[in-house]
């Protein structure tokens, strides 16, 4: 990857520019960041970006602050749509997500480590983490066959479905989505689609996917015991009310998607995609691969949907599970605790919104692709009208980094100049190989015994250490700078579940 920057941003305000399309063709791409942290964006980044700006039917694209190279499109970016649907621009994890599970803890309850570790164990018990790992190798975790395996599929976080996993019904009105639908607004669609792949044997091994519900997984996916510290100012407070925080209590943030169910469906539409493009002789934007399309109301458009929908349904219930499982935990080492669930919330997905015009108003709906990136309405958005966020905005998780800590945000009215988004996180800063190469094992572990944090690993992997991201304030600072979103509370890491499995090295 090259470290050089040929390409131009124009700034036009402290935190956010612009990068004018090839031949100024339509709408500049959006960046958003400081001054330093457009300067930390790489060539391949920018170059990605670019591509993706000039794919068939793009009418926006959003660079975040988080924003580094990925696959085809980088991750940390938001593309919207009214006529196209691109794989890319959503990723293989489909579905990759955030949720915080509220306790009724005192921050107290967490001072013993032993406690902590009894916590640990006690998880762990359940939510099995590795890329590979499944139910069978956690002896706590619920047992899902292939009968509840299909609803989970087809049906999302239904009350049949949350019955049946113990999961509280009331958790899937907390959910940006509970459960999805086929290209036609049907879950018939997922039910006829699933149905085809599996005699198609596209799912010769569906009973191994659906068992890894309620796990994990590798790569940068975690579980964080955090400690809530509201801000010090009546907005934070107000929506902290509303969003069910306890300040100074103990909760729970999670990190984890559609596992190998999703990753397979998403690898099956890009294999197909390509396939396509190659018969069909149709040039690739940038001459990537990764940034095939379909138009909308196609044959391959409507696979796509159908595809991601399934995907998405089983990420939603993951997390759910993830999280009854992490309080049946927690009531196991300390009786009487409760929890609620505050939000659950995608970084990879394509959902069909209404697309701002620029002007403060709406220019009709279409196909808004955020990949590592988050949904931001602030108070007052349509699309909130009825929820229990309408007059706040809806809870934004951010993770940082276990020793900078993460936040909860909610947006502000300036959302709308990045299309309603703002970033998932803090970013890499170095790639996994780089990180592994030149970070040192006991200064990343010595920085976990500094801050009092506990970890299931016996050496924290390198590649996913605090100093392989960004700076998580300087990115905080980009999305405030910018008007995007204020902070509600800070997140002050107490213990992580994590996969440290060397053989594992660059999963997703």
């Amino acid at each position: 990857m090259s470290d050089t920057n040929p390409t131009q941003i124009h700034p036009t305000g402290e935190a956010t520019g612009f990068i004018p399309t090839p031949g100024d063709k339509g709408k500049p791409i959006t960046v958003i960041g400081t001054n330093s942290i457009r300067a930390g964006f790489d060539a391949t980044c920018l170059q990605q970006a670019l591509n993706a700006r000039s794919a068939p039917g793009v009418t926006d694209l959003v660079l975040n602050p988080d924003a580094h190279a990925g696959y085809g499109a980088p991750v940390g970016c938001v593309l919207t749509s009214p006529t196209h649907v691109y794989p890319g621009p959503v990723g293989v994890d489909i579905k990759c997500s955030m949720s915080f599970l509220q306790l009724d803890l005192p921050e107290d309850e967490l001072k013993d480590k032993t406690v902590r570790r009894a916590l640990i164990d006690a998880i762990v018990e359940r939510t099995p983490t590795g890329a590979g790992r499944g139910q069978r190798s956690a002896r706590k975790a619920r047992k899902v066959g292939e009968e509840l395996g299909f609803l989970v599929a087809t049906e999302g976080a239904s009350p049949a479905v949350c019955r049946a996993l113990g999961i509280p019904q009331e958790w899937a009105e907390r959910c940006e989505d509970a459960a999805h639908v086929g290209h036609d607004d049907t879950k018939d669609a997922l039910a006829t689609r699933l149905d085809q792949l599996m005699k198609a044997g596209r799912f010769h091994n569906f009973a191994e996917k659906i068992s890894q519900l309620g796990s994990y997984g590798g790569g940068n996916h975690f579980g964080e015991c955090e400690i809530v510290r509201l801000a010090d100012n009546d907005r934070a407070k107000r929506a902290g009310e509303v969003f069910g925080l306890r300040d100074k209590c103990a909760g729970f943030l999670s990190h984890c998607g559609s596992r190998g169910f999703g990753h397979m469906l998403a690898s099956g539409q890009f294999h197909a995609l390509q396939q396509k493009f190659a018969a069909w002789d149709i040039p690739l934007p940038g001459q990537d691969k990764e940034l095939v399309y379909a138009p909308l109301g196609t044959p391959e458009a409507d696979a796509y949907l159908d595809d991601m929908a399934l995907g998405a349904n089983f990420a939603t219930v993951n997390h759910l599970l993830i999280n009854a499982l992490v309080l049946e935990a927690f009531q196991e080492v300390i009786p009487g605790v409760k929890g609620s669930l505050v939000y659950f919330i995608s970084h990879n997905i394509a959902r069909r919104e209404l697309l701002p015009d620029g002007r403060g108003g709406f220019a009709g709906e279409g196909w808004v692709h955020r990949k590592g990136a988050t949904r931001a309405f602030p108070a007052g958005h349509p699309s909130l009208k009825d929820t229990p966020f309408a007059t706040t905005g809806h809870p934004i998780l951010l993770p940082g980094n276990p020793t900078a800590g993460s936040v909860i945000m909610v947006a502000d009215a300036g959302a709308e100049k990045s299309a309603y988004s703002v970033n998932h996180g803090a970013g890499r800063a170095m790639g996994r190989k780089m990180a592994d190469r030149t970070l040192d094992q006991k200064t990343v572990d010595d920085e976990f015994v500094a801050n009092d944090i506990l970890t299931n690993c016996r050496q924290y992997p390198k590649d996913e250490a605090p100093a392989a991201y960004k700076d998580f304030d300087a990115v905080l600072d980009s999305v405030k700078s910018a008007g995007l979103a204020t902070k509600v509370a800070r997140l002050k890491a107490r213990f992580v579940i994590k996969d440290s499995d060397a053989s594992l090295k660059g999963a997703a």
